[in-house]
């Protein structure tokens, strides 16, 4: 609807009035009447005379702006806070804001002159200040997040010196300790073979009973004394120290697996002290921005893991490490030279022995790579392995493996890696992929030196939907399809311990076990890679090995905030057979290893890390491949024919239970 405005100027002249008033205009004339009091003539009131309007004012007047009044009609509400960001608004700005640097130290300020203010009092110690009492509801429940009261010393959940909310000595000097126990009991079977001198009469197969029982107790306690701040800025120095005790338990049926000799039976009990399993030292060596970019420098047996899931080297050693960041933390690099130590058998604890192997080490990753919320990661690992001839602590040979030709040699194997972790758009993403070339000075299946060139990759995509995580993996490892032609083509490890395809609750994942009829491992204890060596810790790495392929399907779900739920299935197979061929003397050794399924739950009824239980089972259905290998004797032995026959399990299975306590 339209409103039109118009203006219209009219101009009327009223009658003059009779000068005087009669009210009887017929009558005759009489005697003239008195002057009335009040008087009703006025007169005419003069005509208004203003001045006169000017030619331009004049009415009608043309060349005038004429205006309407229209109804607005309302704008539908817009995106409000999702338009886009204009270019000159898009982080990170420059030229925007002052980074100022913080004082290393606070002190209280002098007044000179006068008293301090009323009701004041001067607090020299600005960890020690209180915060002052909150209350959210007014019916008489008090909340207090924010604990006004003095420091407790051992109350892990208040402020405490012994845990770095306090300083220990001046105002930035921290202490912290740390003491925990993990305990594991594992009940599982496995390909044992039954030896020479089996503890069961009767039994001439080479593999006996598969039944076993392992318990594993740790004890920690860690200590770290650092200076600097408690956030934002990273400390100025820091030293940490860790001694681990371990003991284990061990029983199984069958001898000569605990210790070469029979007598020792078929049970184990072995205890071990790392008095330094972690033990460093690390300073700061400067800033690199305003925003603390810095670079620092480590000394000493430290932890470090070369790759999101430690795919190639994941281990505890003694190591020279430069790191730090740089572009307001979207880069980090890592600069570590690794002198191995060896390992106790039994725990896998660190000794200060020297194992002649020298491991090298450059990554950097990059956040926000192409998209923001996915980080990559390239690298370098070199493994200059020359290591000796070396027994474990069960008296069973280590180095050289001794499988095939056994004879001293040397490894040099250099991998050159990239991986990425995050997620694109909805997508979570995880994966990698190595390339492994250089040589090895002599290969005991190869049976003669051989050049390295090998390949490994990795891809795992996640879903979430509310509370349920749907993932969907693949893992390979190339193998070596001519075992004894002097290219080693299958793909192994430094040390690996990879968190993929299950996990600790997967059957393959998680246990390791011998090749058939040899004193080699098929596959290694946490690892993924069936790479014939004698161990992962103690043995070298092996490039002429059979890879694999790893198909997954798994889900994580939250039950509860406090309980996750964890499924997975594996589909394994061969990638190549002819290096099992070659060690088995046989031409019958299928691809197809078998199904790996398993379930775990991991239980945090504080809803913290200071208790975990963990709890969970995996299951094992051998395929052609694993009964080619472990098959049992189908010919009966001359004198030994009782008519019971060596069994092949058809389900094998890994139940675990775990407990975690940290203080």
């Amino acid at each position: 609807m339209r409103y039109h405005r118009r203006f219209y100027l009219e101009r009327n002249r009223p009658e003059a009035a009779p000068s005087q008033f009669n009210p009887d205009p017929g009558g005759g004339v009489a005697t003239p009447a008195p002057e009335p009091f009040y008087k009703t003539n006025f007169g005419v009131l003069p005509e208004f005379q203003g001045q006169p309007i000017e030619k331009s004012m004049q009415l009608p007047r043309k060349n005038l702006e004429s205006s309407d009044i229209v109804p607005v009609q309302p704008v539908p509400p817009g995106k409000y806070g999702n338009e886009p960001v204009p270019n000159t608004l898009k982080l990170p700005r420059s030229h925007t804001r002052l980074n100022e640097r913080i004082p290393w130290r606070w002190e209280t300020p002098e007044y000179e002159g006068h008293d301090y203010p009323p009701n004041t009092e001067p607090m020299t110690n600005r960890w020690k200040i209180p915060f002052a009492p909150w209350r959210r509801y007014v019916t008489g429940d008090a909340e207090t997040p924010y604990l006004n009261a003095e420091p407790a010393m051992w109350r892990p959940y208040r402020q405490s010196v012994l845990k770095g909310d306090l300083p220990i000595i001046g105002q930035d000097i921290f202490l912290d300790l740390t003491a925990s126990t993990e305990t594991l009991v594992e009940e599982r079977t496995l390909p044992t073979p039954s030896g020479i001198s089996s503890s069961q009469p009767f039994s001439a197969e080479f593999f006996g009973n598969s039944e076993q029982t392992l318990v594993q107790q740790y004890f920690s306690f860690s200590a770290e004394l650092f200076k600097g701040q408690t956030v934002f800025q990273p400390p100025h120095w820091t030293l940490f120290v860790q001694p681990v005790y371990n003991f284990n338990y061990l029983d199984l049926h069958e001898t000569t697996v605990v210790n070469p000799n029979p007598a020792r039976g078929t049970t184990r009990f072995s205890d071990y002290l790392s008095p330094v399993q972690q033990a460093f030292g690390e300073v700061h060596l400067g800033d690199l921005s305003d925003n603390y970019d810095f670079w620092a420098f480590r000394l000493g047996n430290q932890p470090f893991n070369s790759d999101f899931r430690g795919f190639i080297f994941n281990d505890i050693n003694s190591a020279a490490r430069i790191f730090g960041n740089y572009a307001n933390n979207l880069w980090q690099y890592n600069v570590i030279a690794f002198d191995m130590r060896e390992k106790d058998t039994n725990s896998e604890l660190n000794k200060p022995d020297e194992r002649d192997q020298r491991v090298f080490i450059l990554n950097a990753y990059k956040q926000d790579f192409f998209v923001k919320g996915y980080t990559t990661e390239f690298s370098f690992h070199a493994n200059i392995d020359q290591g000796r001839t070396h027994y474990d602590r069960n008296g069973n040979i280590t180095r050289p493996e001794p499988i095939g030709t056994v004879v001293e040699h040397d490894i040099n194997a250099f991998y050159l890696g990239w991986a990425g972790d995050g997620h694109i758009g909805r997508w979570n993403v995880n994966h990698a992929f190595y390339e492994v070339f250089g040589h090895d000075s002599f290969n005991g299946i190869a049976g003669q030196p051989a050049d390295i060139n090998a390949q490994m990759g990795a891809l795992e995509l996640s879903y979430d939907r509310d509370w349920i995580r749907y993932k969907g993996s693949f893992f390979y490892a190339s193998g070596d399809g001519k075992a004894e032609d002097g290219k080693a083509n299958g793909f192994d490890s430094i040390v690996d311990n990879p968190h993929f395809s299950g996990g600790p609750f997967s059957w393959y994942a998680r246990q390791g076990f011998n090749l058939a009829g040899t004193s080699v491992g098929l596959k290694q204890r946490n690892s993924l890679l069936p790479d014939l060596r004698t161990s992962k810790t103690e043995g070298q790495a092996n490039f002429v090995n059979p890879g694999v392929f790893i198909y997954g399907l798994g889900t994580e779900i939250d039950v509860t905030p406090k309980l996750r739920n964890f499924i997975n299935f594996n589909y394994i197979r061969f990638a190549e057979t002819d290096s099992l061929k070659t060690v088995l003397l046989t031409d019958k050794v299928g691809a197809e290893f078998g199904y790996d399924i398993s379930t775990g739950f991991q239980y945090r009824p504080l809803l913290t890390d200071n208790v975990i239980i963990s709890t969970g089972i995996g299951v094992l259905v051998p395929g052609r491949g694993y009964r080619d290998i472990y098959r049992s004797n189908s010919d009966p032995i001359p004198g030994f024919d009782t008519g019971s026959r060596g069994r092949l399990d058809t389900v094998l299975y890994s139940g675990l239970f775990a407990i975690t306590l940290t203080y």
